[in-house]
């Protein structure tokens, strides 16, 4: 029987129509059991977490039927309580499927410590802009008799002696012993 024939007959014709029909009935039953398993068309809005507690946006993302993960801790911020929530992903007010993970990002329980910088023998133009740098906020300046001018030569912390290389909490004040100008008598 040549190609020709064969391309014309009623069998080719009646394959055809059944690989069609199951092709059609198969993609059919494929979109059925895809709506009824992915949830299509519903949703669960992304509560606003701003500020709260662990245990409160953990309540809160469970009645949403969504799951909470908890990112590293971000830089201290003083407007919000410690260890609350200061920031999340996806934002509030997003739609998302249910089991959806938000991330959430936690105020620490205080400012990170930073390395005191040496600072002995330097000037205080020049030790005021590192402790700046570093987030230290430049206390009391007292002088004493001493012929290099404006020359730190003591730094404190609450009335401690600092050296390079103790650890402080970022925005503590420190203290500065300064000399005069004036030789000691």
């Amino acid at each position: 029987m040549s190609f020709i024939k064969f391309l014309t007959s009623k069998t080719f014709f009646l394959n055809l129509l059944l690989a069609v029909v199951a092709i059609f009935v198969l993609s059919y039953l494929t979109l059925r059991w895809l709506d009824s398993t992915t949830n299509h068309g519903e949703f669960e809005t992304v509560p606003d977490l701003t500020g709260t507690s662990i245990s409160v946006a953990k309540a809160e993302l469970e009645k949403n039927k969504l799951v909470m993960q908890i990112q590293d801790s971000a830089n201290y911020n003083p407007d919000y309580p410690k260890f609350s929530v200061i920031e999340q992903n996806p934002k509030p007010g997003f739609k998302v499927k249910e089991n959806r993970k938000i991330y959430i990002t936690l105020n620490p329980s205080g400012y990170r410590k930073v390395l005191v910088p040496e600072l002995t023998n330097r000037t205080f133009r020049q030790a005021k802009p590192t402790l700046e740098a570093l987030g230290f906020v430049v206390g009391t300046i007292r002088y004493v008799d001493n012929i290099a001018r404006d020359m730190v030569l003591e730094v404190s912390h609450n009335g401690e002696d600092l050296k390079s290389g103790d650890m402080l909490p970022k925005t503590s004040k420190i203290d500065l012993v300064l000399g005069n100008g004036n030789r000691p008598n």
